[in-house]
């Protein structure tokens, strides 16, 4: 058995090169960028005015000034403005030769086409954004390895930028182990219990990752149907997520059947608390996560295992759920010799663990902000030491 951190250490370790693709800028958002992206153009893509009022020389401020024009944004003016003269100016429209300062319309008085200013703070180049003073032309918009949120996308798009390359989102497939599940609508039989772990992961999957249409794949405890399942599903795949049959049980079939098809077992057994059993295999180049069969588990473990290395395939420059510390609220004392995830919430700056569920139970997780992280080296906290969190998507 290993520790949480050799365990993320041999996993990253196993990280493939992101495979980088352009994609339309429409269609990138949620992914990762590939490279560098630099701006094909200024932005400002020329000197605009940022409000709605008068531009005109600012040497000619404490005197009357014609009104010889009018631009709105998307128009431009062929004819320079002149002394003592001024336009009228709307918000993003050109600034025209001749001007370098624009007054809002409030600080103005307007008598027929002269206009008096009464703006003490008012300075030259005042109200004007300037060409080229987010991005420069060539400049990097965002670096390599880059989330590419709306904010992203909007920024990409406002310098022009058309194709994006992304590190490609990774094909994932599900199994589902065992044989102790009724169908969906159906009342269980004797013995039997409704499934979760398959739907819970595929929302997952599209919700965290954006890895939509995952196919599913269910098994009973056979070696010959499992075994069948994982080669369907490694032919559709690159990640194949399993859950259920990782122990060492006489039903636990997982490692024998990913042994039989010569898989390199990276490692088995981690310590920590819920998901002791999980494993991590690489076969002809995929990668298989066997997770344990109860929910809770299978959970903390998509949340700290499979996005990180999911988004590192894609070439995320900080895979994984974000973290840092904060207070405890209360003391706590942690049994036993395993690492611990433990559902929280954040309030005022401080975490407040929530009751410590059994590894088959969610409910504490549906309210958590955090994941808060107690190393195996740690049994003992008091009320307002630091621990170290890991949020939690919403």
């Amino acid at each position: 058995m290993i520790s949480v951190s050799e365990a993320k250490r041999l996993m990253m370790a196993a990280v493939p090169d992101p495979v980088v693709i352009d994609l339309p800028i429409a269609k990138a958002s949620d992914h990762f960028a590939g490279s560098d992206i630099r701006a094909p153009f200024d932005h400002p893509l020329f000197n605009c005015s940022a409000v709605d009022g008068y531009a005109f020389h600012f040497e000619d401020v404490h005197g009357p000034m014609q009104v010889c024009d009018e631009v709105q944004a998307g128009g431009t003016l062929d004819n320079a403005v002149g002394p003592a003269q001024c336009v009228r100016i709307f918000t993003g429209a050109e600034v025209p030769e001749g001007a370098d300062t624009v007054v809002m319309q409030e600080y103005c008085t307007r008598d027929g086409d002269m206009i008096t200013v009464d703006d003490a703070r008012l300075v030259r180049g005042g109200n004007i954004r300037k060409q080229g003073e987010q991005i420069k032309a060539e400049g990097t918009v965002v670096v390599k390895g880059t989330f590419l949120n709306a904010s992203a996308i909007g920024l990409l798009a406002s310098v022009g930028v058309v194709t994006v390359p992304v590190g490609r989102v990774p094909e994932v497939s599900i199994i589902r182990t065992g044989g102790e599940f009724t169908e969906p609508g159906a009342t269980p039989a004797p013995g039997k219990i409704f499934s979760s772990n398959d739907l819970m992961l595929s929302v997952a999957l599209k919700e965290v990752l954006s890895c939509a249409g995952n196919e599913v794949f269910t098994a009973r405890d056979s070696m010959d149907e499992l075994r069948w399942s994982f080669e369907r599903a490694l032919e559709v795949s690159e990640v194949v997520i399993c859950t259920g049959g990782v122990s060492v049980g006489d039903h636990d079939l997982v490692l024998p059947v990913l042994q039989q098809m010569g898989a390199e077992l990276i490692f088995h057994c981690v310590a920590q608390k819920p998901g002791k059993p999980m494993l991590f295999a690489r076969i002809n180049g995929k990668f298989v996560f066997g997770l344990p069969g109860n929910p809770r588990a299978v959970m903390v473990l998509f949340w700290e295992y499979v996005v990180l290395f999911l988004q590192a395939m894609q070439g995320a420059a900080d895979p994984g759920l974000k973290s840092n510390v904060l207070k405890l609220r209360d003391p706590l004392v942690v049994k036993g010799d395993r690492a611990e995830f433990r559902a929280a919430i954040v309030r005022d700056g401080h975490v407040e663990l929530l009751r410590d569920e059994g590894s088959h139970m969610l409910h504490s997780l549906v309210h958590a902000d955090v994941l808060a992280y107690v190393p195996e080296n740690r049994r003992s906290y008091l009320k307002d030491d630091p621990i170290e969190v890991h949020w939690l998507p919403k």
